[in-house]
């Protein structure tokens, strides 16, 4: 364990090292990353020890050579995993960027599936986690970046069960539509619900994340909480931002003034409209380029009076898709210069290559307009930065709609990137507009991005995840520990006199897709009858169901039931009425629930005597989600006027009157009785009532999602029945 004066290490887990790594002549080279993800991490605060694992962008068969890397390395406490020339093709060429990118990205028909890819994108992932385990221990902190490393959370928890892990996505999630497509699904989720925070740029990323958990895993949200398997995690929107004094002061540099007044002289009789993006599909450029000709078509006016610059920087072109693209950029841009060209004025400047920050920093403070038009883009650097840079400097930017920071940039021309007339309209508008509004615009855009700079997203994040670890910190001392439940069995044996109150459905027995095949096995059954079978204790099944139903699972005259959270009670073998209310209500409210089950497939109601519930549990999650909403607020009314409880509980929603609860019951049964013990169990939101009215000393258990009105917390029915078992003996 590390001491309070020690630095928390922070590890930061991501397909590359910030820097690259290259061997020429046998020597070895290291050219620093100049990204956003290194300078966000490297302005967190320095109580942080900051590790960074990820692979050194050189193959190397040579393990003397392997050797030098990680000594030249571990001095910038960069620690390198070897890929294979294979690893790279299969893992990163093929199931990263011919797999998952097309796909989150909604480029579904370009999306490769081959076993291969997915194989290799298992080992690979299998080989980061063997790296990160080498050296992390569970005081530390394991941040995960992106899509190439989805397996490793759940990879680095099975070893390290308490250590804090994030997880964050820079790309979009798609719609659950599209992700189900995927053969591998199912392994993806289970290795990202690893993360103890799971993050995205956007909200509506995170509603699709949330959206295909709750219908491919069955998880559902408690308040951006998820519980799943004994583990609780939370997902949430961080929003990238940029270093934004690194741009906004960029001008002021000889360097950057240098090449600013080299672009000034150059394009000094024209308007400049800048387009800088990643050679990729997802960006849109052929479209853009279709919407430029456009433009110069639907205004005229403009040709010799304006060019684009447009800056390509290289990307995966071995990759046939993207091969293919560059060839098809290039004659779209030949096309365009040769249809549109005059005597000293071509429309296009196009340059497929890398600039220096110097270089573009001067590109952004001088040009006119910023085009910035993808298909589909995470959060999209370059619309900030171009904001940025502008500083005392007048300019518009033109933005799509898909592209993330299209979110907080609300003063910029949001465009359709799909729609030639609305770009080729905006370019117009752009170049049009007044210099005092070009400033106004900026000006608001700027404060966004200062206020919400790559140094405050890292620390919301760490903030967030550090939270979310003493949340389940605290959570987890709240589990029934192996000690404890030896400590409940002894309390049992010694106590003279004992209740033990137990919900029947998640709790006893497992849920059923259909409620009538949730039986208890003959195990349970001899349990419940060992434990009623004490004189010096009284059993209680307090359950919402009917009953008859419960009459036919739980035999024996000794076992108290409670049906229909209270309203009748069999003591012996005798049932009691105890509900004493009118039951005009029903029909009205059977009446909007058949409204409702008619057109939400696999649904149903079960009419009690004293209750109606509608039941979901084999309706398709995202439809049943839409009706329950539809469905409570329809029955607000008549609820609210009639004095009932409408309650939403594990896949049901039920209404019934307000004086019967499990917690009223059971209060019921105990008044007058004195009891040395008592140990109550339940799942539902139902059984808080019934844990609210015990007291304290009790042991109360919730089954499943944590509560915080229980003492102790357990993962499944079949755990509580294994103490229900050693109780019993």
């Amino acid at each position: 364990m590390k001491s309070e004066s020690e630095a928390k290490r922070l590890i930061i887990v991501s397909n590359r090292l910030p820097v690259k790594a290259e061997i020429w002549d046998e020597i070895i080279h290291f050219e620093k990353s100049a990204g956003g993800l290194a300078t966000g991490l490297n302005s967190l605060d320095s109580s942080y020890e900051k590790h960074w694992i990820g692979w050194p962008g050189v193959y190397t068969d040579d393990a003397d050579k392997e050797d030098i890397l990680i000594n030249r390395l571990d001095s910038y406490n960069f620690h390198p995993v070897f890929l294979s020339r294979s690893d790279v093709e299969l893992y990163y060429d093929g199931y990263s960027n011919s797999t998952l990118w097309p796909l989150f990205h909604y480029f579904y028909p370009y999306a490769r599936h081959d076993q291969r890819f997915w194989d290799a994108y298992k080992k690979v992932n299998r080989l980061f986690a063997n790296r990160v385990l080498e050296f992390a221990s569970e005081d530390d902190i394991i941040w995960v970046q992106d899509y190439h490393l989805m397996l490793l959370p759940s990879m680095l928890r099975e070893k390290l069960p308490r250590v804090r892990i994030g997880f964050f996505l820079h790309i979009p999630f798609p719609s659950y539509e599209l992700f189900r497509t995927l053969a591998n699904r199912d392994e993806l989720m289970e290795g990202v619900t690893g993360a103890d925070q799971i993050g995205f740029h956007t909200y509506e990323y995170m509603r699709h994340f949330v959206s295909a958990l709750y219908r491919i895993k069955g998880v559902e949200s408690d308040d951006n909480r998820f519980h799943y398997r004994g583990h609780t995690f939370s997902v949430d929107t961080f929003p990238m931002g940029i270093n934004y004094d690194s741009f906004c002061n960029a001008y002021k540099s000889e360097g950057v003034k240098r090449f600013a007044e080299e672009f000034g002289n150059r394009y000094h009789d024209r308007k400049v409209i800048l387009t800088v993006d990643r050679l990729d599909y997802s960006k849109g450029i052929l479209r853009r380029l279709e919407a430029f000709r456009y433009f110069l078509e639907l205004f005229p006016a403009w040709n010799g009076k304006v060019s684009m610059v447009m800056i390509l920087v290289p990307s995966r072109d071995k990759v046939d898709k993207y091969h293919e693209l560059k060839v098809s950029i290039d004659e779209a841009v030949g096309n365009i210069n040769g249809s549109f060209s005059s005597p000293g004025w071509i429309p296009i400047h196009y340059f497929y290559k890398n600039f220096s920050f110097e270089e573009l920093a001067a590109f952004y403070h001088q040009s006119d307009v910023a085009l910035v038009t993808p298909l589909r883009d995470g959060m999209n650097l370059v619309a900030k930065e171009y904001v940025a840079a502008k500083a005392r400097k007048a300019g518009v930017l033109i933005l799509s709609e898909m592209a993330g920071a299209a979110i907080q940039l609300r003063d910029a021309l949001v465009v359709n990137p799909n729609n030639l007339g609305e770009i080729a309209g905006a370019i117009n508008k752009a170049l049009n507009m007044p210099v005092a509004e070009q400033r106004r615009r900026l000006m608001r855009m700027q404060r966004k991005i200062r206020r919400s700079d790559i140094s405050k997203w890292s620390r919301n994040f760490i903030n967030k995840l550090e939270s979310i670890h003493q949340w389940q910190d605290d959570l987890r001392k709240k589990y029934l520990r192996p000690s404890q439940s030896r400590a409940v069995v002894e309390a049992f044996a010694k106590a003279e006199r004992r209740l033990v109150a137990l919900d029947y459905d998640g709790t006893l027995v497992p849920f059923a897709a259909r409620p009538e095949d949730a039986l208890p096995p003959k195990r349970l059954l001899k349990i419940l009858e060992s434990i009623a079978g004490d004189d010096s204790t009284d059993l209680l099944i307090v359950s919402g169901r009917d009953s008859e139903f419960l009459d036919s699972v739980i035999p024996g005259k000794e076992i108290t039931v409670f049906a229909e959270h209270g309203a009748m009670r069999r003591m012996g073998s005798e049932w009691i009425s105890l509900f004493r209310s009118d039951l005009s209500w029903q029909p009205e409210i059977i009446r909007v629930m058949k409204e409702i089950t008619e057109t939400t497939p696999g649904s149903m109601i079960e009419r009690k005597r004293t209750a109606v519930v509608w039941h979901y549990r084999n309706s398709d999650t995202w439809l049943a989600e839409m009706r329950v909403a539809q469905l409570i607020n329809r029955l607000i009314y008549p609820c609210t006027m009639r004095q009932l409880y409408l309650m939403k509980g594990n896949k049901i929603v039920e209404v019934k009157p307000s004086e019967y609860t499990k917690g009223t019951a059971v209060n019921n049964y105990i008044e007058g009785r004195n009891y040395d013990f008592i140990l109550a169990a339940g799942d539902d939101t139902t059984d808080e009532d019934m844990f609210e009215v015990l007291p304290r000393t009790a042991a109360t258990v919730k089954i499943g999602k944590p509560s915080e009105r229980a003492r102790f917390n357990m993962e499944s029915s079949a755990d509580f029945v294994q103490l229900l078992e050693q109780i019993s003996r």
